[in-house]
């Protein structure tokens, strides 16, 4: 894109303005008044009279205390006018059973993220198990931090490859302003993976309409950085398809692919290139049952060759977009059962995890790229980011934990006794300041016009950040070296 291209992608998001606010307020201070609720077994009727009086576009309902389901205007609309339903049957024929909330405590960041993620626009919070009330995206909006639910929203909408590009073309405008707002690494990394996951879902809604509905069930599941909620305005694509051992090759194999095809070539066209590796959909060993995809995981563990290995730093970080997600529900819980006890595959991780070191001198001074075409630099991803990564994964995998954030898995991680409490602050806390310098060296690349790349310039630093920066790679020199005290035979 042109700078100019960029500049027009910008002006199309709202501002930024307040993110940093959403970021740290806590959901309760968007609440503007008590929960207006009702038992789940009021009619339809009575449900929109009640919505009417209070002047609300959804009601609770609640039973016993307990936070049954959820009724809006749009269900009103669409659920029982339109499909002509009785009003006097229960509202509980039209409501969401179970729906999505989140705590009163927490951020209202996470509301933002639930909108975004499923198109909801109404989200319970919660005060432990009691409703203290609902934040809709009108709220949101009043906050003027509406920018990925804004995006997420446009992306649904398209119905052409082009305006799903057009949208696309907004990532990095909206990577930018997260910076200019002081938002989190972790933050931002949700945010933008947010979008890559509402352009994937959409990207397979539209492929489903041109190829028909799939003869048997699937899930699209997303790798590496997007499955983590770790993306950057700069990301290639990392995907397979998991189907239901159903899948029948010779009546089903040609929907599959083509499906694969339209949708990492659509990514590919939205700015997510490729992957150099072929580790997507669209190839054929990544496009398998679940038996087959049993027998992978059971082979890379068993037998924990370099290409085994490799394939591991990809696929055992993995997550649903879209589709069946018991089928890698069931799946994920079969590999951690048998990862804890797998020694020789650990020991051989940690031995590929070790391959990548922080960039210190002999004597813990800062190490720039020595050669090359980015000579002088440093490779943030490779030897900061990505070692980190590696730690978790490892920490996760000896621990038979589900997780696939890295944040996450470092927090679990203190539980399970693979590293001590102590450890996982410092840890997490390199990680945050690497991801960050990261995504602020891209931000600033992206508004000067330039591509967005990993390499940072020492020169881009102050000396305290020089410092931090020794600091935060000797954290993770150290417990890669206590890593390797755990693992030494085998290795």
């Amino acid at each position: 894109m042109t700078p100019a291209d960029e500049a027009a992608a910008e002006s199309a998001l709202p501002a930024a303005a307040g993110q940093a606010s959403l970021l740290t307020t806590p959901l309760r201070t968007l609440l503007k008044r008590a929960p207006v609720t009702a038992s789940p077994q009021i009619s339809i009727r009575a449900a929109a009279e009640r919505m009417r009086d209070e002047r609300v576009s959804s009601l609770l309902l609640v039973q016993d205390g307990h936070l049954f389901g959820l009724v809006t205007d749009r269900d009103l609309r669409n659920r029982a006018l339109a499909a002509g339903l009785d009003p006097a049957l229960p509202v509980l024929e039209i409501a969401t059973v179970a729906p999505l909330t989140a705590p009163a405590d927490a951020p209202a960041f996470e509301a933002l993220l639930l909108m975004a993620r499923h198109q909801i626009h109404h989200v319970p919070v919660m005060d432990g198990a009691a409703v203290a009330g609902i934040v809709t995206a009108t709220d949101v909006n009043e906050q003027h931090s509406h920018s990925a639910v804004y995006l997420a929203g446009e992306i649904h909408r398209q119905t052409t490859l082009a305006g799903l590009v057009a949208a696309a073309a907004r990532v990095k405008a909206l990577q930018r302003q997260l910076v200019d707002a002081g938002a989190s690494a972790y933050a931002t990394g949700h945010v933008v993976t947010a979008i890559t996951d509402a352009l994937t879902t959409r990207l397979l809604h539209l492929a489903e309409a041109r190829l028909g509905p799939p003869p048997v069930d699937y899930a699209w599941v997303a790798a590496g950085s997007q499955a983590r909620h770790e993306q950057t305005a700069k990301s290639d694509q990392d995907n397979c398809l998991l189907l239901d051992d159903a899948y029948d090759e010779a009546a089903h194999s040609a929907y599959f692919k083509a499906l694969a095809e339209e949708v990492n070539a659509g990514l590919d066209a939205c700015g997510y290139v490729f992957c150099p590796g072929e580790m997507m959909a669209r190839t054929d060993r990544w496009r398998q049952p679940r038996h087959v995809w049993a027998d992978y995981f059971r082979r890379w563990i068993d037998t924990p060759e370099p290409m085994a290995l490799m394939l591991c730093s990809v696929f055992f970080d993995v997550r649903v977009v879209a589709g069946r997600h018991e089928l890698l529900d069931g799946l994920r819980a079969e590999v951690l059962a048998h990862t804890p006890k797998a020694r020789l595959f650990l020991g051989h991780l940690v031995g590929n995890a070790l391959s990548r070191q922080p960039p210190l001198g002999l004597f813990g001074g800062l190490a720039p790229l020595r050669s090359g075409e980015h000579k002088g630099t440093f490779d943030l991803k490779h030897h900061g980011i990505v070692p980190v990564i590696d730690l978790a994964r490892v920490y996760a995998l000896a621990g038979g934990d589900a997780a696939v954030n890295t944040h996450e898995r470092l927090a679990h991680a203190a539980g399970s006794g693979e590293i001590s409490a102590g450890s996982v602050r410092d840890l997490r806390d390199a990680l945050e300041f690497l991801c960050s310098l990261r995504i602020r060296h891209q931000a600033q690349q992206i508004a000067e016009g330039r591509a967005a790349d990993n390499f940072l310039h020492p020169e881009e630093l102050s000396q305290f950040e020089r410092s931090t920066l020794k600091d935060a790679f000797g954290v993770v020199k150290t417990l890669q070296d206590v890593l390797a005290q755990r693992y030494p035979a085998n290795r």
